[in-house]
């Protein structure tokens, strides 16, 4: 594949367990499609292939990103930062998270506990999740030092490295993270949350 670098995107690269976006990088008939967004260091990569004309050095593009699958992303990455707090609701403040995997599809959620869950407990994490959604708590961003974010008490994923700023993404008084992925600002968008399934890894 073919990569362009921009002196700023809206694309979102992927980090933090969020696909990177797919779009367009336009420039009168010149036309980039965007297949995947990675970062490496801090560079932005927009990787993809020029369905039409050619592109060079100094151009200005104007960036269309694919919405629709950039709100299905946003809706699974809010969804993860509310079935974290059930989880921690129902099993306990133990729950940490391991890792995630957030598409436009679908969302993993990776967390420590000492057992695997019972049908009821499942049950119990998805009925506390679908209740946050119905009370359609704000979701609120904003960017602090990181030692005021571990004082106001917001959970980070622990093997992430932090830089001094972070940004901390609360959704009402249920849940407070480190996180630097797009999220939805009204969470009834998400509909309803359904665990489709859930296993152990050995370690």
């Amino acid at each position: 594949g073919q990569e362009i670098v921009l002196d700023q995107t809206p694309f979102y690269a992927e980090s933090g367990g969020q696909i990177g976006d797919t779009g367009k990088l336009i420039n009168g008939k010149n036309v980039f499609e965007v297949l995947d967004t990675q970062k490496i260091d801090n560079v932005i990569l927009h990787v993809g292939k020029i369905s039409s004309g050619v592109f060079k050095k100094n151009d200005q593009v104007v960036a269309l990103i694919n919405v629709e699958r950039r709100l299905n992303i946003a809706k699974n990455h809010t969804a993860t930062h509310i079935l974290q707090a059930s989880l921690r609701e129902v099993l306990g403040n133990h729950v940490q998270q391991q890792g995630s995997l957030v598409s436009a599809e679908k969302l993993r959620f990776d967390f420590t506990h000492f057992k695997g869950l019972s049908p009821e407990e499942i049950a119990r994490v998805e009925e506390v999740a679908n209740s946050y959604i119905l009370k359609n708590y704000a979701v609120d961003s904003q960017e602090m030092a990181l030692k005021d974010a571990k004082k106001a008490g917001a959970l980070a994923f622990f093997e992430e490295k932090y830089g001094e700023n972070v940004r901390v993404v609360q959704i009402g008084n249920i849940s407070k993270e480190l996180c630097g992925g797009t999220h939805l600002t009204d969470i009834k968008q998400i509909g309803r949350i359904k665990i489709i399934s859930e296993s152990s890894v050995a370690s």
